[in-house]
């Protein structure tokens, strides 16, 4: 098995198509991996793992190694994000420096060890052991960062990672597999490619010991269940419909343009961004109008100006448009855009809907794209019913200008991280987790370090103990 997809199918072997999402046509084919070859790589990653798991030193300084090498490749892995995902550039740049910071940070955290009891009679340590093999399974919607925030954290605790690329963006994941590899141990990282098919093999395959997902609801289910046949961890990451409530103390000035800036970023294809806005009446048409003109004033390209690109795959661009219509259809008003670009490509035009309702299928669940709904609120206590009255429960945030009033409302979101005056952003060191249905597990900071890990107690006795302890 070779460390990425292979360079060219056996005969009868399918193969993925890549669609450039800007023009709509097919720029490459990537063999699928097929299930012996998914065989191969747990076993090669099987076979690499204890040797990896003995050296920390070693695991860290290649760990810097790496977060000097993928920005070095930048010139290779920026236009293949580019023509897969259909991202301005300036994204993928930017995609490509987030995987040094968080190697970077990975290399140098400690993985604690607690120390429970030190005393006469024993010295109690709780400390972390690889688990072993990792399963990762990645989205198309940010192929490096998604790979490299789950194959760092799992190679810094000793595991080794089998990692399946999105079907839609094999190309740039290919190249982070080359990079990787001049790298790393032989058999430490392997990066495939194949559809949904091969990820519910991944995931009831009996070699890894867990599994880590970020994908839809759906599909982190469909994980669970079967990784629950032999009872593997498991970290999902699930959808999200984030909402993001304003107080009446906004400046509406600046803070429409940071929302609606968070909101379509990377066209709206982000699980923790606000998905829907909440407004009190008293300010409600005024904020309704800030939104529309600077939805107006959106730069569609793929060049470094370009402020948004096209929706990423073309089951996501119908989507939307479907979500849009039905909306506009049932009486809402698109008070900018309102439908897609005519022409070539997954394009669709900066939306801002009012007049929708809550049980409305562009409120209740994850759009995923570039439209966004504005609704009218009375009172903080209904603004945060209906902001919790959701099995999502990724993110969430409050805007005002009195922050600690902000902050108040903030905590009352039930959700896994809450905003104040932001939203989307992150930190390697800060966890990211979700509530209810977006989430299993905790990702990123050290608690989503200690995922990839379990816990070894470790008993010492000074001298032999006959008579047990209660």
């Amino acid at each position: 098995m070779t460390a990425t997809t292979p360079g060219g199918a056996a005969t009868g072997q399918a193969v993925l198509e890549v669609i450039n999402p800007a023009t709509g046509r097919c720029i490459a084919e990537v063999p699928e991996c097929t299930p012996a070859e998914l065989d191969e790589a747990f076993a090669t990653a099987a076979a690499a793992q204890p040797a990896w798991a003995a050296d920390e030193a070693s695991r860290r300084a290649l760990l810097r190694d790496l977060a000097q090498a993928i920005p070095a490749a930048a010139d290779e892995l920026v236009p293949l994000l580019s023509s897969e995902t259909g991202k301005p550039s300036a994204l993928p740049e930017q995609e490509v420096m987030a995987a040094r910071m968080w190697l970077d940070w990975l290399a140098g955290v400690e993985i604690p060890t607690e120390l429970l009891a030190d005393d006469a009679q024993a010295r109690i340590e709780v400390q972390r052991r690889p688990l072993g093999v990792v399963a990762a399974i990645t989205p198309w919607n940010f192929p490096i960062s998604s790979l490299v925030c789950k194959i760092g954290p799992a190679l810094r605790a000793g595991n080794t990672v089998v990692a399946k690329s999105s079907p839609f963006t094999p190309l740039a994941a290919r190249k982070l597999g080359e990079v990787m590899n001049e790298i790393l141990p032989p058999g430490v990282v392997q990066i495939i490619a194949g559809g949904d098919h091969l990820g519910e093999l991944m995931s009831r395959h009996p070699v890894p010991r867990k599994v880590s997902f970020t994908g839809s609801i759906s599909a982190g289910k469909a994980v669970a269940a079967s990784a629950g046949r032999d009872l593997k961890r498991v970290t999902l990451e699930l959808g999200g419909n984030d909402a993001a409530i304003l107080l009446d103390d906004v400046d509406i000035d600046t803070i429409v343009p940071a929302v609606l800036a968070r909101a379509f970023f990377n066209t709206g294809q982000t699980c923790a961004i606000p998905k829907r806005i909440y407004a009190p009446a008293a300010i409600y048409d005024e904020v309704v109008d800030a939104f529309g003109a600077a939805a107006d004033a959106i730069k569609l390209g793929t060049g470094p100006d370009a402020q948004m690109g096209p929706l990423s795959t073309r089951p996501q661009f119908e989507r939307v448009c479907e979500l849009v219509a039905e909306t506009i259809a049932a009486g809402a008003s698109a008070i900018a855009g309102g439908g897609p670009v005519e022409g070539d490509g997954f394009w669709f035009q900066p939306t801002i809907l009012t007049g929708t309702r809550d049980e409305q299928r562009i409120v209740a669940q994850e759009q995923f794209g570039p439209a966004l709904p504005i609704l009218r609120y009375d009172s903080i206590e209904e603004a945060l019913s209906r902001a919790n009255a959701t099995m999502y429960g990724l993110c969430g945030s409050v805007w005002g200008a009195d922050t600690a009033r902000a902050r108040d409302v903030a905590v009352g979101l039930e959700c896994g991280v809450a905003y104040v005056n932001s939203h989307g952003v992150h930190r390697p060191s800060s966890p990211m987790l979700g509530s209810k249905w977006s989430g299993v597990g905790v990702e990123h900071g050290v608690a989503g370090l200690l995922e990839f890990t379990e816990r070894q107690v470790v008993f010492e006795a000074p001298a032999p103990i006959s008579v047990a302890i209660a």
